[in-house]
């Protein structure tokens, strides 16, 4: 299937329930694609403010839309085993009548493991049980019965009764940032999510062209997922309409077609409906692009500013 343009929204868990459920019920009556919310035991940007747990959140929110995509960027593996992340995922995607993307990723916020004294694994261990992780996953989303014998997880004959409502399973949205996280990301995921400039962006989507190539995998089908929050340095999209094109076209340059954008202010929501009657049937009209393949060269990614990025 070739890839289109899609735009969703994410929201913070540090809101009331009352107010998470009209805001979700406004972006679904709006016509945005999805809506997330993200895995963390408390919000990294104000660690010190109330936040609610994702999946039990999201299963509420489920039950309360109707259309709308759902799902969480990124569920965090270190917290969770992925047997029960499978179990967690069957039953949204029947509460949610299949609009579940289950979005997966290896962990990074190393302050909120501290706290909560959950051990948080040098880097080898980090990828090497999500690699597992997201294995199960797919075997236990995918499968009736299931077995894998792993260095970190096993399974042996365990039944995934019912099977998911989509098929052959939800879709898998993998976060991943450094060239290790990307390969699994290319063998695995049917869409890749990442953060970053337009420039970096750019330089791991021909990475994971590269990656998909050695597969034997058309990179076509594969969706490149952009999470944009607007921290004090960057752009705000939903700052005026030229903001909201200034920062959207030059990722689509860099070969991402979906965006998930943080929810704006509540002084900028018609901002929000503005993009959902005026932007959003705009790049519904046009193609996304594929890039170029990269030049034979090695990709310098020191100056990658987040630490998990070279996972």
């Amino acid at each position: 299937m070739a890839r289109r343009f899609r735009f969703g929204i994410c929201t913070d868990q540090n809101m009331p329930w009352d107010k998470n459920v009209e805001r979700w019920q406004l972006f679904e009556r709006l016509g945005y694609e999805s809506a997330w919310v993200c895995d963390h035991l408390v919000q990294p940007s104000r660690p010190n403010g109330p936040y609610l747990e994702a999946w039990s959140l999201l299963a509420g929110l489920a039950a309360r839309t109707e259309k709308i995509r759902i799902g969480v960027l990124v569920t965090s593996n270190t917290f969770r085993f992925p047997q029960i992340v499978a179990k967690m995922a069957v039953t949204v995607d029947h509460i949610s009548n299949g609009r579940l993307e289950v979005g997966l990723g290896a962990g990074w916020y190393e302050p909120e493991h501290t706290m909560f004294g959950i051990p948080f694994p040098e880097t080898k261990e980090l990828v090497g049980r999500f690699r597992e992780a997201v294995q199960v996953v797919d075997l236990l989303t995918r499968e009736d019965t299931s077995s894998f014998d792993g260095t970190y997880y096993q399974l042996k004959n365990a039944q995934s009764r019912p099977a998911s409502v989509q098929k052959p399973r939800p879709p898998l949205v993998i976060g991943a940032f450094g060239p290790r996280m990307l390969k699994i990301v290319a063998t695995y995921a049917d869409t890749w999510n990442a953060f970053g400039t337009p420039s970096e962006m750019r330089e791991r989507n021909q990475m994971l062209d590269d990656y998909c190539r050695e597969l034997g995998r058309d990179p076509d089908t594969l969706d490149r997922s952009l999470y944009y929050w607007v921290p004090k340095s960057d752009a705000d999209p939903w700052a005026s309409k030229q903001a909201f094109y200034d920062v959207i076209n030059p990722y689509i340059e860099a070969g991402v077609n979906q965006f998930i954008l943080d929810q704006p202010r509540d002084e900028q929501l018609d901002m929000l409906e503005w993009a959902a009657a005026e932007a959003l049937p705009r790049y519904a009209r046009e193609t996304p692009r594929s890039l170029e393949p990269a030049a034979a060269k090695q990709i310098d990614t020191t100056d990658w500013k987040k630490p998990q990025d070279h996972l």
